[in-house]
């Protein structure tokens, strides 16, 4: 009998380890939390009743082994996991007659920070909770992060790294050449630890700090206090109350019907005793801490019947599994899709139609598939592309996760994403082509380049016939188009959708480089040598002009155009090298696009959130409570009026 429990528990560790090395060390996830807690409890509970610890057992270490480029650093002080518990009635037991703080569990990714004389030294990942990873490069552009503080000992924090909904849901619908992250969790391990640092910049990744660790000559014993003081520092603290065994029950219920509308994930709350060196001083055991205790969600859970998978085809072609079942009530909500992310999950859930499934909300948001109580395992793998019926390919990861998509190079799903772009204001700013009319012109064989888009009118009486269009709408399309002939050097670079190369490089690089024609033959020396641009916008933007389909489609579509000679960008300006953020209405100039133009062509980059890279906040109502002046406040940012601005700028 324990030889097969042993073996139970080899087999279980196996999986627990794959498992914990995709969730640590790639940002991509094989199985969720809730399926990693259940294994994991049973793999407790077997060596519980044996009596045997495996060498190696997961339940034996505290974090995951580290495996990148990034420098390993040794952590001070063993980073241990909390106990946890799904009982209220095991919280107040646990607390006692102690004063207690509760506050979010956030899920994200923990990270320890060091400053010495008010300068951030150092930022080190949790890894396996004895070594990390050196992130101070990134850490300089997470939201929450002070580079400077009013502080001049040494100081050491720990907090989460972490993502708001909205923001991994505008990423991970630009990521396009892998497969897309199951959560924003996931989304922000990548994105953190990711050698870009420009990458982490643009994500808006948020740091809230929820326990200071140490500081030199501060001797307040209160946990709560401690937060507070953090804070006057300038960083984003964990939301927390001060608890008693009398209102923790009442506390819980509070965070558990705001989790709905908190914009950052979180898989439950902590509870620590508030009087720091009481709880120093129980110490610890082999793997937690004594002075703190998670409380997990109960996850609401409904078994469903499986009605179909949908294979939704992106603008890369990748495939991806959505899977549709009878209509279900979870949190509150009726649910009857959840994204199955992946063909590796699709085998793991050995899914088939008609199967049973039991689905909940990941942290009371994001549906998923927790089981399979059927396990048919006969689904039917797409080897075509639901979308032009071209073969498929069934491509597999570095971390083993295999993922489908169309190998078509002209699938339909692939224009409509690269047209969409081409049309935007900041690119060609074709005026009013919607998505649905940019489909009906593929799906007619109007389009299938850029340059179709100026031939449009060979197909007038077509375009009339068509349902929803007639002859006003064809010659305000027409009209639009004709208007985009004549454009700026820098719309053009910008409308081809070459990775990484956004509106501000595409101004940059043509106020450099001013010839259509040279643009196609610039080494990465030469634009490298172009203040901002590195090596791997540069290495991107040549690689494009390499590929013999880019160069001929970009050679066409010069023909076309009318292009100007492009506008300099002021490098010697007041504001150049400066970045700002706009928030608010604007009076001066028409709109905000507007004055970004205006910045841009001096020089300044316009970011989207504010953080300590952040020069000036525009705000005309600078004394609003809005978020953006909040984060200016708390990092020391100047907040100015659109006037303040102007008179800088001149």
């Amino acid at each position: 009998m324990n030889k097969t429990k042993i073996d139970r528990m080899k087999k279980l560790n196996e999986i627990l380890a794959k498992a914990a090395d995709a969730y640590y060390n790639t940002g991509m996830e094989i199985m969720s939390d809730r399926e990693y807690d259940i294994l994991y409890d049973e793999l407790e509970r077997l060596e519980m009743e044996t009596g045997v610890i495996l060498s190696g057992s997961r339940t034996q270490k505290v974090g995951y082994e580290v495996s990148s480029e990034l420098k390993k650093v040794k952590h001070t002080s063993k980073m241990l996991s909390l106990d946890k518990t799904k009982s209220i009635s095991e919280l107040i037991s646990w607390l006692g007659e102690n004063v207690g703080f509760l506050s979010w569990k956030l899920d994200g990714l923990t990270i320890v920070l060091t400053y010495e004389n008010s300068r951030l030294l150092q930022a080190v990942t949790r890894g396996n909770g004895e070594t990390g990873e050196d992130i101070t490069a990134n850490a300089r552009h997470i939201i929450g992060i002070p580079t400077a503080i009013p502080f001049d000992k040494k100081l050491v924090i720990r907090g989460e790294a972490l993502m708001k909904y909205s923001d991994f849901q505008r990423v991970n619908a630009e990521i396009e050449d892998s497969p897309k992250y199951k959560n924003p969790r996931n989304l922000c391990v990548g994105t953190v630890r990711n050698l870009d640092s420009k990458i982490t910049a643009e994500r808006n990744i948020n740091f809230f700090a929820f326990n200071l660790v140490s500081a030199e000559g501060y001797n307040e014993n209160s946990f709560a206090e401690r937060l507070q003081w953090l804070s006057s520092l300038g960083f984003q603290c964990v939301d927390g109350v001060r608890v008693t065994k009398e209102n923790l029950e009442e506390a819980v219920k509070k965070y558990e019907s705001a989790i709905i509308e908190n914009e950052f994930p979180s898989d439950g709350l902590v509870l620590t005793l508030d009087d720091v060196a009481y709880g120093i001083n129980l110490g610890e055991t082999s793997h937690a801490p004594r002075n703190a205790i998670a409380f997990k969600w109960h996850d609401e859970t409904a078994d469903t019947k499986l009605l179909e998978v949908e294979w939704s085809a992106s603008r890369t072609g990748l495939l991806n599994p959505v899977a549709i079942f009878e209509p279900v009530e979870l949190e509150g909500t009726t649910v009857s899709r959840a994204s199955v992310h992946n063909l590796s999950n699709v085998k793991q859930l050995k899914l088939g139609i008609g199967d049973t499934v039991s689905v909940y909300k990941a942290n009371m948001i994001i549906p998923q598939i927790l089981e399979n109580k059927t396990g048919s395992d006969n689904l039917e793998i797409p080897y075509e592309c639901p979308v032009c019926h071209g073969k498929t390919e069934i491509r597999t990861s570095n971390e083993d996760v295999e993922t489908i998509y169309c190998i078509n190079p002209d699938c339909p799903a692939k224009l409509i994403g690269r047209f969409e772009h081409f049309v935007q204001r900041d690119a060609m700013n074709i005026v009013g082509l919607s998505t649905a009319t940019i489909e009906t012109l593929i799906n007619e064989g109007i389009i299938s380049d850029f340059k179709d888009f100026y031939h449009i009118d060979n197909h007038r009486d077509k375009i009339e016939s068509l349902e929803g269009f007639g002859k006003k709408s064809y010659e305000k399309m027409w009209q639009a188009i004709e208007n985009s002939r004549k454009t700026e050097l820098s719309r053009v670079l910008y409308a081809m959708g070459i990775s990484n190369i956004g509106r501000a490089a595409s101004r940059l690089i043509c106020s450099v480089y001013p010839s259509p024609d040279m643009l196609e033959t610039l080494t990465i020396d030469q634009l490298t040598t172009i203040d901002t641009i590195g090596d791997i916008l540069a290495r991107d933007f040549v690689n494009f002009f390499k590929n013999e389909k880019n160069l001929k489609e970009y050679r066409e579509l010069k023909k076309e155009l009318e292009i100007s000679e492009p506008e300099k960008v002021e490098t010697d300006s007041a504001i150049s090298g400066k970045t700002f953020v706009i928030t608010g209405s604007v009076n001066i100039w028409k709109n905000r696009n507007e004055l970004t133009d205006y910045i841009e062509s001096k020089g300044g980059k316009v970011a989207k959130a504010v953080t300590s890279k952040t020069n000036y906040l525009i705000n005309n109502d600078v004394t609003s409570g809005s978020s953006k002046n909040k984060n200016a406040k708390k990092l020391g940012v100047a907040i100015i009026t659109e006037e303040e601005f102007k008179n800088m700028s001149e």
